[in-house]
């Protein structure tokens, strides 16, 4: 080695070092929550639609009593914007994530809240151990509002910009018609080129979830009725999701009924406690066989 290289040697070794921030995976990060399927659903199932949060108070009393609205996306799947006027909104679909989604959206949030309203908000990719979403809101359940476009994005005005219209317009090119059901929690339909959907994010513990579907499906009961198809689940956060293909020119009123007629077979279902018999265990391996996992 020469001189040169031994005397820039030591320099380098006395840089400073960066904190390798390490990353937990946990599998249900809405787990604590009341709604906690319809965080999930919002996360995974629907394109456009918001609810109010509520910081709890120490927040409130460190940043003020700022209006925070959760929305399924942001533009650019930004994970937080605030606003001119101090509102602040968090994004559940973004593109950077660490292994705990709640953990992501509250220093996404709090992130937001420590940036002058107006300003850029800045959130690591990797936020590292800190608060989560159970411990910066006050819970409850989620009032959601289903919207048709992503014109809640945008301030009055905005969207006389003609730059920003057509960012619009790209963004509510695609969505597709969502409907949030009233006959399920959690439960909704959507319009799909050539057919439609039921994705219902179901409450309860995977393995007992799994049983009673399994006995339904061993009793040819799976199906919402005629023209409809038990297309499979996925799981999603810790929870089962089923979905059905069902005919598209039906309209998601149509569908309320049956699916309510569906949530009480499954509610019969999760009673059982008798072991699986043979068709049961059979109905059981072809649900696995068909499961999907997402993260």
């Amino acid at each position: 080695m020469s001189k040169r290289r031994k005397s820039q040697r030591p320099a380098a070794d006395t840089a400073p070092r960066r904190d390798k921030v390490r990353d937990i995976f946990v599998p249900r990060p809405f787990d604590g929550l009341v709604d906690e399927p319809e965080w999930i659903a919002l996360r995974e199932l629907v394109p456009a639609a918001s609810a109010p949060l509520r910081l709890t108070p120490a927040l409130v009393e460190e940043f003020g009593d700022r209006p925070v609205t959760l929305a399924t996306v942001l533009p650019m799947a930004a994970p937080a914007i605030t606003k001119p006027d101090g509102r602040v909104l968090i994004g559940l679909q973004r593109h950077q994530q660490s292994g705990d989604v709640s953990r992501d959206l509250a220093e996404a949030l709090l992130s937001a809240l420590r940036t002058e309203p107006g300003g850029q908000v800045t959130v690591p990719p990797l936020p590292g151990p800190g608060p989560r979403l159970q411990d910066i809101l006050v819970d409850g359940p989620l009032e959601i509002s289903m919207h048709e476009g992503f014109e809640f994005w945008l301030d009055p005005g905005a969207a006389d910009d003609p730059t920003v219209q057509a960012s619009l317009e790209r963004a509510n090119a695609a969505i597709y018609p969502t409907v949030r059901l009233t006959a399920a929690k959690a439960a909704y339909w959507c319009q799909v080129p050539e057919k439609a959907h039921v994705r219902w994010v179901l409450p309860d513990d995977e393995d007992a979830a799994l049983d009673a579907l399994a006995r339904l499906g061993a009793a040819g009961l799976l199906p919402l009725g005629e023209q409809t198809k038990f297309a499979g689940m996925f799981r999603a956060h810790g929870r089962l999701v089923p979905v059905w293909d069902l005919p598209e020119e039906t309209p998601a009123s149509e569908w309320e009924e049956p699916v309510a007629q569906f949530a009480k077979r499954y509610a019969e279902a999760l009673t059982a406690t008798d072991p699986l018999d043979a068709a049961g265990r059979r109905a059981r391996q072809g649900l696995l066989g068909r499961q999907l996992t997402l993260r």
